[in-house]
């Protein structure tokens, strides 16, 4: 058996050389880098199984490369080795998908052990061919290849058997629904009915009613015994829709259905068994809505029993061009019209956009672009929504420069040969603005990652993709 190839990227000369003779003493092919640039280089070439990688290094942050070397075709394990400890570095490199998270001053015995666990869950994986469960998975119209989703549908393959409950987090237009349906097309409830609740829309007064059913003259207007949303989903799965809106008096009875599986009607003697398969969704922050108790700590312990988080659209690289192409082919062939193209420049714009909506933004204007080109065979920028048109504009003539502020010293002599085009001007001029912005924020945050993207707005993969860029250490 050929042995499993490390990746040790730091540019401590000393860790390095003493890792790679442990490694090879423990029966491992061990490989090293010392540069962001050097290791992502190594993990394109050759099929990696871990990746032991520093934090700090000279060319940037090694948390930014984590969804590049996990997006290889190996897959291979990350764990993160570093010499400063950072509870926030921690946090996001495993919300990133690291294995773990150690320090250097751990034994070289304990450090070998972490690596040897993931060794073994790797093989067990590649063993049950886990690892490709995203091939054969039923997908529901969730389109996209990049490493973002790839990771959010093996998290769907993971989650899918069996009947623990689901709770599916995302910013609003992420696609929580459709993820949803996967869960339960891919579940052994697969054959029972899917039941939507939209928690958000759900009237207090008559919530338990909806949810629970009521008997005959239970109120004025019960003329019949009438079956809960609870009670229909019984043998297939029940998905709450913005779970956090749930009212309060709701919550406390809904929890004791999850726990005895018993459901009792409104007015009804007798319970009666109800069993479903609960997938919940939020774009709220359920631990912030336990503090301020409008949410009961039990039952979000009850619907996390496993969870999968959507990643934002503009963090999923190369996924805007699948998406257009896709809803394109959809939108046309819905109404019956001929097939469209859309021009390089229309989805060069798309991709720049931040989409604050997610894909359900991009829906609406993949529609509406079709929509307006009917009568044409291509789709050109004309097409797409005026307002979405302006905010594109706009960012290309102004991007990002209004949050950093304009530098001052920008002098130019009107008859020397090297003055720069307008073009050229302005992203200089944003380039310092971004690099002034980034500075002052990381500053003003005492170096806290966490507190610089809350307070940017940015998210967390372009942060680090602009410190690395200006060549700012965090």
């Amino acid at each position: 058996m050929n042995p499993q190839n490390v990746l040790i990227l730091d540019d401590d000369g000393d860790m390095n050389y003493a890792l790679c003779r442990v490694l090879q003493n423990a029966g491992y092919a061990a490989h090293a880098a010392t540069t962001l640039g050097q290791g992502l280089e190594q993990v394109r070439k050759k099929n990696f199984d871990a990746v032991f990688l520093d934090v700090r290094l000279p060319d940037g942050n090694g948390l930014s490369i984590i969804p590049d070397i996990i997006g290889q075709p190996s897959h291979p394990e990350v764990i993160i080795i570093t010499g400063n400890s950072d509870p926030d570095g921690a946090e996001l490199a495993i919300t990133s998908g690291a294995w773990d998270y150690i320090e250097k001053t751990d034994s070289m015995t304990e450090i070998i052990a972490t690596l040897d666990r993931a060794m073994d869950y790797r093989r067990e994986r590649l063993g049950t061919k886990k690892v490709r469960q995203v091939q054969s998975l039923r997908r529901e119209h969730i389109v996209g290849e990049s490493p973002q989703i790839v990771r959010t549908l093996e998290r769907v393959a993971q989650c899918a058997p069996g009947d623990v409950s689901v709770l599916v987090t995302g910013e609003t237009g992420t696609g929580k629904e459709l993820c949803a349906k996967a869960i339960h097309n891919n579940s052994p409830q697969a054959s029972g009915p899917f039941i939507t609740v939209d928690c958000a829309a759900l009237p207090e007064q008559i919530a338990e009613s909806l949810l629970f059913g009521h008997a005959r003259g239970t109120f004025t207007g019960a003329v019949r015994d009438t079956q809960g949303l609870l009670l229909q989903a019984s043998g297939g799965t029940l998905f709450l829709d913005e779970v956090g809106e749930l009212p309060l008096s709701v919550q406390k009875i809904f929890l004791r259905v999850l726990q005895e599986r018993m459901v009792r009607p409104l007015g009804a003697k007798k319970e009666q068994p109800c069993d479903f398969r609960l997938v919940a969704a939020t774009n709220r922050n359920l631990d912030e809505m336990i503090s301020a108790g409008t949410f009961r700590p039990d039952l979000a312990f009850r619907i996390r029993g496993a969870s999968v988080e959507l990643p934002p659209l503009r963090n999923r690289e190369g996924d805007v061009h699948l998406l257009v192409e896709h809803y394109m082919a959809l939108v046309a062939d819905r109404n019956g019209w001929d097939p469209k193209e859309c021009g390089s420049d229309v989805i060069a714009a798309l991709e720049e956009y931040d989409w604050p909506g997610n894909v359900r933004e991009l829906v609406h204007a993949v529609e509406f672009a079709v929509t307006a080109a009917r009568h044409e065979s291509q789709i050109y920028l004309k097409h797409l929504p005026p307002e979405l048109r302006a905010k594109i504009v706009r960012k290309r003539i102004t991007p990002d420069a209004e949050k950093g502020g304009l530098p001052k010293n920008f002098e130019y002599v009107a008859d020397d040969e090297s003055i720069p085009t307008m073009q050229e001007h302005r992203n200089k001029v944003v380039s310092q603005a971004e690099q002034g912005y980034l500075k002052h924020l990381l500053a003003s945050t005492g170096g806290s990652i966490k507190r610089s993207v809350e307070l940017s707005g940015l998210s967390q993969s372009r942060f680090y993709a602009l410190l690395k860029k200006y060549k700012i250490k965090s």
